[in-house]
């Protein structure tokens, strides 16, 4: 065989071990599907999760330099990876005490968030507009 087969063939090989190692996973700490399909499907959608959620993260964390609703952005993106990963979880208490106007139970008001999203908007607006004339 040729190196580029070797690269594909051991390539092909590590995706299906972390496949399989995903699905255990999954089967062993998820909701405990009865099918191995199932616990498959599952993974799909944690990993789609766990990517939206890091994106989002990533913005926020661009936000906080940039104009944007930075800590907003950083506590959706870890209320996202929150019902994943238990790191983000605690990270989401922290950011939540940075939040104005947030409660002791940690519940964002939805008037808070539409003023984030709204100021948010408008100094990005703004900044974008500045900027480009």
């Amino acid at each position: 065989m040729t190196p580029v087969a070797d690269h594909h063939d051991d390539a092909h090989h590590l995706r299906e071990r972390l496949t399989e190692a995903a699905i255990e996973a999954e089967l062993e700490t998820g909701e405990r599907e009865p099918t191995y399909e199932r616990a498959r499907a599952h993974v799909a959608i944690r990993i789609g999760r766990m990517t939206a959620g890091t994106l989002v993260l990533v913005a926020g964390l661009v936000m906080l330099v940039l104009p944007g609703p930075g800590w907003l952005a950083i506590a959706a993106g870890l209320a996202v990876l929150a019902r994943d990963v238990a790191w983000a979880d605690r990270a989401l208490r922290y950011v939540r005490g940075k939040v104005p106007g947030v409660p002791e139970d940690g519940r964002i008001p939805r008037s808070a968030i539409v003023t984030m999203v709204v100021v948010g908007a408008a100094f990005t607006a703004a900044s974008l507009w500045v900027g480009l004339r």
